[in-house]
């Protein structure tokens, strides 16, 4: 039986079929079941919302696919690592012996120069003041420190 369909200038049409050929191969590649294993196979599409991003989302879209992220970033993953050794080692300090002090003091103050060096760049990179980080008061962190000493 021929299928009647009207085009978009109102023109009537007949044919055996509107299904494309496009539309065929998919319909018998979902048949023979090659569709089956793909990613999220029955269940909806994961939403990437890029709102906030305005102008940039292509790009940061683009950086996110190739596995990269925008230079502000990539600093602030490095002074969370940063936060995260300090952590660390003021954890390690509690009831540290006095031979073991020195070097932890020498520790922290590195640890300290180099969070604040990626804060500055965290906070010159990064597209608004709310992604700004406060840079580390070496004296409070060594008052931390000694805290921990007990």
């Amino acid at each position: 039986m021929a299928a009647k369909r009207r085009d978009d200038e109102g023109k009537i049409s007949v044919g055996p079929t509107w299904e494309s050929i496009v539309e065929r191969q998919i319909r018998e590649a979902m048949d023979e079941g090659r569709f089956d294993e793909l990613p999220y196979h029955g269940e909806p599409l994961p939403v990437d919302d890029d709102s906030a991003a305005g102008e940039r989302a292509l790009g940061f879209r683009v950086l996110r696919n190739a596995g990269v992220a925008p230079p502000w970033i990539e600093a602030d993953k490095e002074v969370r690592a940063l936060l995260a050794d300090r952590d660390a080692l003021l954890a390690r300090a509690v009831g540290a012996g006095e031979p073991a002090r020195l070097g932890l003091r020498r520790e922290l103050e590195g640890i300290v120069v180099a969070a604040n060096r990626a804060i500055e760049r965290l906070n010159s990179e990064a597209p608004t003041e709310r992604q700004h980080r406060r840079l580390l008061d070496l004296g409070e962190e060594l008052g931390r420190l000694e805290a921990a000493f007990g």
